[in-house]
């Protein structure tokens, strides 16, 4: 159980809470976690868009910690890794969705030397988690329909940091950096912060060339961002995002149109507060990252993914599959090589949106159908529009292993939509 509202409700947590400690990490640390499973159910810890070995006692999803055990991780940071917003969250095959939508996940931070540096050093950081669970005093918030586990899982309302509607006080002039986390199972959030400039400092893998205006910022599930806001006046702002209007037979997904439909109602995240005298923030300019671009890089093979809703499992409910297969821990779907860049073509054959992730090897964003692009950095998840498709490249640099890739639809994922990747 976990405070709410002046009570409590009921809730898996890491450490007891929801969500679960901040780990705070530089480039070439070591790492270590020892995960003890109080559960009634199977569980394991994926660390989501480090960029570490998948193998052995490092980010490997195949290990199975069951009910009464407990399993140490080590994690060895590159000395190069790039510092960002990560994050950690249970990834056994047929429990994730059900584990995180109830609210085990938490932030990695890995740190570096331009943190120390302006417009970074100077302002006030503030981590969000961004979750959407169901409220309720007993484990029957675990219950889902079949249908609404196909269609994914939408909670009771939208919270912060597992708050409903927190406000921040902040002295106008203040810089305040923001790390955003969508930790959802299923939800996307558009996000529209009125009344105060922002940028965007980085994407899921690290931070970008230069600073893009947040305007139109929209997080898949498993999506970061990091935002820098200005609070320039002595009013009353609000963060807000928008629900997807249902559409019969698709659920909270927005139907045909996937995420792009906005058509549903307003949702406020938090408020922010801004006292004392108008004053004009400091100019937010000048490049905060040199990006190892990929656009011109050697290609070593391509591939094509393609997204779909298969058969029934076995009278209990529909598969979800890419290339026709539902997933399977035992085969190997891809084979790749170490040093290699890869392009992929992931598309689309459903009438809703799935975010696609790859774990460990991040990858660039090259070109997509509805023309929309991140800005350019490294990317770990992106969203595939209904009936459309995205191109990336991927650099398989560093460490071999085997590991996997998925729609982060979590239901979607344990429903088989989900690939093992090789890489020697």
């Amino acid at each position: 159980m976990v405070p709410w509202r002046g009570g409590q409700r009921w809730a898996l947590t890491y450490n007891g809470k929801t969500p679960g400690p901040t780990l705070r990490v530089r480039p070439g640390d070591r790492l270590r976690v020892t995960l003890s499973n109080r559960l009634d159910s199977p569980t394991n810890l994926h660390v989501h868009g480090l960029h570490v070995s998948p193998n052995a006692a490092s980010d490997n999803v195949f290990v199975m910690i069951g009910p009464g055990e407990e399993h140490t991780y080590e994690y060895l940071i590159p000395a190069d890794h790039p510092s960002g917003t990560f994050w950690y969250h249970p990834h056994h095959h047929g429990t994730v969705a059900e584990q995180v939508a109830a609210g085990m996940a938490g932030v990695i931070i890995i740190d570096d030397e331009l943190d120390t540096l302006p417009p970074i050093a100077n302002t006030t950081e503030r981590i969000m988690v961004l979750s959407d669970p169901r409220i309720g005093t007993t484990s029957d918030v675990l219950r889902w329909s079949m249908m609404g586990m196909m269609q994914g899982r939408f909670g009771d309302g939208v919270l912060v940091n597992a708050t409903p509607q927190p406000s921040l006080t902040v002295p106008a002039g203040t810089m305040e950096r923001w790390r955003i986390l969508n930790a959802s199972a299923s939800r996307y959030y558009p996000l529209r912060l009125d009344g105060a400039p922002w940028w965007q400092l980085s994407s899921d893998g690290g931070r970008l060339a230069i600073p893009v205006d947040a305007t139109g910022l929209v997080l898949a599930p498993g999506e970061r961002a990091e935002v820098l806001v200005a609070v320039e006046r002595a009013a009353t702002m609000a963060l807000t995002t928008t629900a997807w209007q249902s559409t019969p037979g698709m659920g909270g997904m927005g139907g045909m149109g996937g995420p792009p439909n906005r058509s549903g109602a307003t949702e406020t995240l938090l408020t922010v507060i801004g006292t004392g005298a108008d004053t004009t923030a400091p100019a937010v300019n000048g490049p905060l990252n040199t990006i190892d671009s990929l656009a011109d890089a050697h290609i070593g093979g391509t591939r094509e993914f393609t997204f779909a809703m298969g058969g029934m499992m076995g009278g209990n409910g529909m598969s979800f599959t890419i290339n026709g297969r539902s997933f399977d821990p035992e085969r190997v779907d891809v084979e790749a090589a170490l040093d290699t860049v890869e392009e992929w073509t992931i598309t689309n054959a459903t009438p809703m949106a799935h975010p696609f992730h790859l774990h460990v090897w991040p990858f660039q964003v090259i070109d997509a159908s509805d023309q929309r692009t991140p800005p350019s950095g490294w990317k770990d998840v992106v969203d595939v529009p209904a009936g459309g498709w995205v191109r990336l490249r991927v650099a398989f640099r560093d460490f071999g292993g085997r590991a996997v890739y998925h729609c982060h639809i979590l239901d979607h994922e344990d429903r088989g939509m989900m690939g093992v990747i090789n890489v020697t």
